[in-house]
């Protein structure tokens, strides 16, 4: 029977082999399980077959997910577009977040995030496709939204997320990932401590890979057929 532990233990072996086939450690990069439009008896199926990062895109949805899994030691992903009115609660119930992509943004959260809790794990999105449907910052403004970010104390950037234009051409697929690669090295030679790339899908992770991803998303492959989305489109 084709079951989500299946299907999991599947994708974890791919990415290893894209690991390796691009010369890198085969644990040098994460999966995030991406469980928007799921429901919470899967996500707990797949944290018993031993996956413990989640990624969501739509907060209202998560909250409610969360609150039935927190029994649970999952760490939340928050991986959608961010509206300034949705800062407080992300920056309270995630760990990770994928998708600032302007300082008014990363401003709320940093003042959202309660003391107590350790530094809210940041992620710049950025549009390296420049397609008007789809949120995230230019290439060219990444490294001032970065100097912005490394002032703020209740974060810690930590790299890049990028979701490029779908393209079955796979050289384009790499070119895309690339570009989003050379962004990332170039913060790193100005003096930030990047460790992250949050970049590949399911259709094409192992492009992604080959230029440097250490997260990937990946749903549907995992879960299956999302249920149709709630009203919530935005977040």
């Amino acid at each position: 029977m084709d079951t989500i532990g299946k299907r999991w233990q599947a994708i974890k072996a791919r990415i290893e082999a894209a690991a390796l086939d691009a010369g890198r450690e085969a644990n040098s990069v994460s999966l995030l399980a991406v469980s928007k439009a799921h429901p919470a008896n899967a996500i707990r199926e797949l944290f018993m077959e031993g996956q413990r990062q989640f990624g969501e895109n739509y907060l209202q949805e998560a909250l409610a997910k969360q609150q039935e899994l927190n029994d649970l030691a999952i760490t939340w992903h928050f991986i959608g577009p961010i509206q300034s009115n949705k800062t407080q609660p992300i920056a309270q119930h995630f760990d990770w977040v994928h998708s600032i992509d302007r300082s008014k943004i990363a401003d709320r959260l940093n003042a959202a995030r309660d003391p107590s809790l350790p530094a809210l794990q940041a992620c710049i999105q950025l549009n390296i496709s420049d397609e008007d449907s789809k949120s995230g910052t230019s290439a060219a403004e990444a490294l001032a939204l970065a100097e912005h970010i490394r002032q703020l104390p209740r974060l810690r950037l930590r790299g890049l997320m990028a979701i490029p234009a779908p393209t079955d051409d796979p050289a384009k697929q790499r070119a895309q990932f690339h570009a989003v690669r050379e962004i990332y090295q170039q913060l790193q030679s100005a003096g930030h401590a990047l460790d992250t790339l949050s970049m590949g899908m399911s259709e094409d992770f192992p492009a992604a890979i080959q230029e440097g991803a250490t997260i990937v998303r990946v749903g549907s492959a995992i879960f299956g057929a999302r249920i149709k989305p709630t009203t919530e489109q935005s977040t």
